[in-house]
C-alpha cells in the first residue's frame, strides 16, 4: 500500500480543528435554540419524556446518516438506503417467521442483505462509471420492488424476537440509542484517524491527485457504498425491533431525511468534507424540528414547507461557506 505521504496535502491541523470546533458551535447554539424556542411555544416540550422519545426514534436515521456522509464525502450520493432498510428488514422477519433461524442469525443475514445491496450499488456505479444517483435510483424501485416480494407485501409481525435492540437501558432510552451513539464515535475515529478516512477524502477532494498518487480509488468508492448499505441493514433491524414487525414500506422517504440531515451537518454536496459529528447534530436538529412542530400542532404540510425551507437554507449557507473558503 502506497505510503500516507504521497496523499494530497490536507489543511493543517489547528485550521482543521478550529473549522471543526466552529462548526460544532454553530449546530448546536441551532439546536438549543430550536429546543428553547418549542419549549416556549409548547407546555409538554421540555420533559424528560419528550426528550427519551426522541432519542428512541432516530437511531436508524443516526446509523445511515453515518455512511451517507461518507458517501457525500467521496462526491456519490445513495437514494437506495429507505429501500435497503425495508428489505434487511423482510430479510431478517422471514428468517425468524418462515425459516426457524435464531433471531441472532436472522439479524445476521439482515445485515449482510444490506452489505450486498451497498456493494452491488457501489460495483455497478465504478465498474461502468455511471453516476451513483442513476445507479442509486434504480436499486431503490429493484430493493423496494424485493421487500414486497419477500414479505408478499403484507407487514410481517415478528414480535419480541429482536426486541432487545429497542430495550430500555439507562433511563428508558433504548440499546438501539447506545448502539448509533457508537456508532456515530467509530465513524468519527475512522474518518479522522485511519488511512481509509485520509482516502476517503482525499477521493472527495481531487480523485485524479490520489490516482497520480498510486492509489486506486475504486475499491474504496465500492466499500464506502457496502459501508452504507451494512448501515442501513442495521437501521432495518433497529426499526424493526422498535415497532416488532417487518413492513414492506418501511423506510420510504427516509434518503430524504437522512441526506437533510447529512447536510444540515455541514458535508459538502460537491464532496471533500464532512464530519460524522456534525452529521449527528443535523439528525437530531431534523428530529428535534419534527418533534416540536407535531407538538404545537403544526399540519404536515406545514412541516413538509418548513422542513424543505430548513434543508434550502443548509444547502444556500454550505455554498456561501464554500465560496468564502475559495476566496481565502
Amino acid at each position: 500500500m502506497p505510503s500516507t505521504d504521497t496523499l494530497p496535502p490536507s489543511p493543517t491541523p489547528r485550521a482543521s480543528l478550529q473549522g471543526a470546533w466552529g462548526t460544532y458551535l454553530g449546530l448546536l447554539v441551532v439546536l438549543l435554540g430550536m429546543i428553547g424556542l418549542f419549549s416556549a411555544l409548547s407546555d409538554y416540550f421540555w420533559s424528560a419524556e419528550t426528550f427519551v422519545t426522541i432519542a428512541n426514534e432516530i437511531p436508524a436515521l443516526a446509523v445511515m446518516a453515518v455512511g451517507m456522509t461518507f458517501v457525500l464525502i467521496i462526491a456519490g450520493i445513495d437514494l437506495s438506503v429507505g429501500s435497503v432498510l425495508a428489505l434487511s428488514a423482510a430479510v431478517a422477519a422471514q428468517a425468524i417467521l418462515q425459516w426457524g433461524l435464531n433471531p441472532w442469525l436472522a439479524g445476521l443475514l439482515g445485515l449482510l442483505t444490506g452489505l450486498a445491496c451497498g456493494t452491488v450499488t457501489g460495483a455497478i456505479s465504478v465498474a461502468w462509471r455511471l453516476p451513483s444517483f442513476i445507479v442509486s435510483l434504480g436499486m431503490l424501485e429493484a430493493l423496494r420492488g424485493s421487500a414486497y416480494l419477500v414479505t408478499d407485501s403484507r407487514t410481517q409481525y415478528v414480535g419480541d424476537a429482536i426486541s432487545g435492540l429497542a430495550a430500555p437501558v439507562v433511563d428508558g432510552v433504548s440499546t438501539a440509542f447506545i448502539l448509533a451513539v457508537a456508532i456515530v464515535v467509530l465513524g468519527h475515529v475512522v474518518l479522522t484517524r485511519t488511512v481509509f478516512g485520509r482516502y476517503v477524502i482525499g477521493i472527495g477532494t481531487n480523485e485524479e491527485a490520489m490516482r497520480l498518487a498510486g492509489i486506486d480509488p475504486r475499491p474504496i468508492r465500492i466499500a464506502v457504498f457496502a459501508l452504507t448499505g451494512l448501515l442501513a441493514g442495521l437501521a432495518g433491524l433497529m426499526q424493526s425491533a422498535r415497532l416488532e414487525a417487518a413492513d414492506p414500506n418501511a423506510g420510504t422517504g427516509i434518503e430524504l431525511q437522512v441526506i437533510a440531515a447529512v447536510v444540515i451537518g455541514g458535508t459538502s454536496l460537491m464532496g471533500g468534507r464532512g464530519s460524522v459529528l456534525a452529521t449527528f447534530f443535523g439528525v437530531l436538529i431534523i428530529a428535534v424540528l419534527e418533534a416540536g412542530l407535531a407538538q404545537v400542532g403544526a399540519s404536515e404540510p406545514s412541516k413538509r414547507i418548513i422542513t424543505g425551507t430548513v434543508i434550502v437554507v443548509a444547502v444556500i449557507i454550505d455554498t456561501l461557506r464554500q465560496r468564502r473558503a475559495a476566496r481565502h
